[in-house]
């Protein structure tokens, strides 16, 4: 039983890898079109968030900047922002993104015959391209406005992986319920903003009373954003155990996320 599972998942990397100019050439199309007849281009990849951070900055940095923990900055507030953003915004997307990967691309797996593993994956590559030039935009102004760059920011790599874990694990369940209950597409977009706001992101975590903030411990983006925060702003490494724990928890939900695609793929495309 256990070299049929193996067999299987490594079927699905042989066929990743198989299909791997088909993955390449789809994020690369999708990155034409979105940004067809665009002056600025993939520029709004990274417009978009920090104009997002800086109506926050505005709205909310006088009331929380002094409550920041160890802010020698007058700016820290504003990095505080982007740490957690950067975080949140590739977990939201790539979630938001499985959620209906497989009813918008419908027609294409009824009239074609290709690995289906190969859609998430090039919702995962898009996400990550996303991710990394709002990375540079981060580290950049980080660097404008007197935050130094050091080897502890590069923590940010392994933890984006965790990132993409927990979401694709999530994202790729939900995916496939929302083929059969499309109601799932409806409500997760919901519990996206209310977990956004159960994740402190835009304020500390400081300001949640101490009764309550061992609730926190039960919301996986809370270890994974308090990461980026310690990397980023504070620049100390991560709680290490913390971070693998949810790490653990998300490499679980991948691999049942991909035992429920193989049982559901086929009946995945009559629904369809």
């Amino acid at each position: 039983m256990l070299s049929s599972q193996t067999l299987k998942r490594s079927g699905a990397l042989n066929s990743l890898w198989q299909y791997r100019h088909f993955v390449l050439s789809s994020i690369r199309n999708e990155m034409k079109t979105r940004f067809a007849r665009s002056k600025l281009g993939g520029l709004w990849m990274i417009i978009n968030p920090l104009s997002q951070v800086l109506i926050y900055a505005l709205i909310f940095s006088n009331v929380l900047a002094a409550k920041l923990p160890d802010a020698d900055n007058k700016y820290s507030y504003a990095f505080y922002l982007l740490a957690g953003q950067l975080a949140w915004m590739l977990f939201s997307e790539v979630i938001s993104r499985c959620l209906n990967i497989f009813i918008e691309q419908g027609n294409l797996m009824k009239k074609m015959s290709f690995p289906r593993i190969t859609l998430p994956a090039i919702v995962v590559g898009s996400s990550l391209l996303n991710n990394f030039f709002l990375m540079i935009a981060v580290f950049g102004i980080y660097v404008v406005f007197g935050q130094a760059f050091s080897m502890t920011m590069l923590w940010v790599i392994p933890l984006t992986f965790s990132v993409v874990l927990l979401a694709m694990g999530i994202g790729l369940i939900l995916g496939i319920l929302n083929v059969f209950l499309r109601d799932i597409g409806q409500v997760v977009p919901i519990i996206l903003q209310i977990w956004f706001w159960f994740t402190p992101i835009v304020y500390p975590e400081k300001i949640i009373p101490e009764s309550y903030r061992y609730l926190m411990e039960y919301n996986p983006m809370y270890s994974i954003v308090s990461s980026y925060h310690q990397v980023l702003v504070y620049n100390q490494a991560p709680h290490i155990e913390n971070v693998a724990i949810v790490t653990a928890i998300a490499v679980v939900l991948v691999l049942f996320s991909l035992f429920l695609f193989r049982r559901a793929s086929a009946e995945m495309v009559d629904v369809l």
